[in-house]
């Protein structure tokens, strides 16, 4: 039984992660920034939706943090410890700040509700100016990021806590507004109860989507029971695809093994090259690990191959293959 492996990978990676990298840092400096006028107004104000809304800026400020160092550090070449590079540290960053979020949810709602027990005093205006500024910052801000790599979950994730904060600065001028207006104090903590509604929704999306990256799950899109029926039918070399795992280093670098059985006669480099590049083009697979196998017939009571196709030698290299020039890694 020969064991054949196959490895590309797609170029322009390492552009769109310098990319991500100088958005994170725009994002880190202007938010940090300006969090920290957002808690002197809230402060002054007594606004629970301008104090959420600074607590929460306080997280972006140290979830912008990790995913620009996560980000740093993914760039660090593969080791004899680390083979695969440290490209997961982005996903580990995207689901540390998802619990992050999470955990903000839960303090906006017990403040909220304490607030509505007892109500306070908000000064108005005040709580309008600062949360206008901060709605034209975090504007600013979620266009860096959202305009960024839509793959990278590390990106997303911090857009996503930039999000929570537009909101919770529109959220801070509508309960302003309504203030003026009417002077109804229960405006400020019940919108508060709104926006962490909306963050509560997205973080557990980007919890839940990280967490099966971590756990190996099978990358989102790919059909295993398609891609066992496909190959064998596209790649007449093949009779047969079992054994098969897929799992992603990150969103955009999904990957495969398999076994894959021979057809009498038939050339174990012409199998090879073909089931990669239809992995590559079909499947968007650019790395995998295939391990060829010889026809159940062909094997003897020790499962040696007796036909002499699809063996290598004990003492031969497996053979490595290329499909694609553009796919080595």
């Amino acid at each position: 039984m020969a064991h054949d492996h196959a490895h590309g990978h797609h170029h322009g990676h390492h552009h769109s992660d310098s990319d991500s990298e100088s958005r994170l840092l725009w994002a880190l400096v202007l938010t940090g920034t300006f969090m920290i006028a957002e808690v002197i107004g809230g402060v002054l104000s007594g606004s629970l939706a301008l104090l959420a809304d600074a607590a929460h800026m306080l997280t972006d400020s140290a979830a912008l943090g990790l995913a620009w160092f996560a980000s740093r550090l993914s760039k660090r070449p593969s080791d004899r410890r680390r083979t695969f590079g440290y490209h997961r540290v982005q996903v580990l960053a995207a689901f540390v700040n998802g619990l992050a979020l999470i955990g903000l949810v839960i303090w906006i709602g017990v403040e909220a509700v304490g607030r509505l027990v007892n109500p306070m005093d908000i000064q108005a205006n005040t709580m309008m100016v600062v949360a206008a500024l901060g709605l034209a910052v975090n504007l600013v801000v979620f266009a860096i990021l959202h305009l960024g790599d839509r793959d990278n979950l590390n990106v997303r994730g911090a857009a996503l806590h930039v999000l929570g904060d537009l909101l919770g600065s529109v959220a801070a001028i509508i309960a302003g507004a309504v203030i003026m207006a009417t002077g109804w104090m229960p405006i400020d903590p019940l919108l508060s109860v709104l926006i962490a509604a909306l963050i509560l929704r997205s973080a557990w999306t980007l919890t839940r989507e990280s967490a099966h990256i971590l756990l190996e799950g099978t990358p989102e899109g790919l059909d295993v029971d398609q891609l066992e029926q496909d190959i064998p039918h596209q790649v007449m070399a093949i009779s047969e695809v079992h054994h098969v795992h897929a799992w992603s280093l990150t969103p955009a670098r999904p990957m495969v093994s398999l076994h894959a059985t021979l057809v009498d006669g038939m050339d174990r480099q012409t199998a090879l090259i073909a089931i990669k590049a239809r992995l590559h083009e079909h499947f968007g697979i650019s790395h995998a690990t295939i391990q060829l196998e010889a026809p159940d017939h062909c094997l003897d009571a020790q499962g040696n191959d007796g036909c002499g196709e699809a063996e290598t030698s004990a003492h031969q290299q497996p053979a490595r293959c290329h499909a694609d020039p553009h796919t080595h890694e």
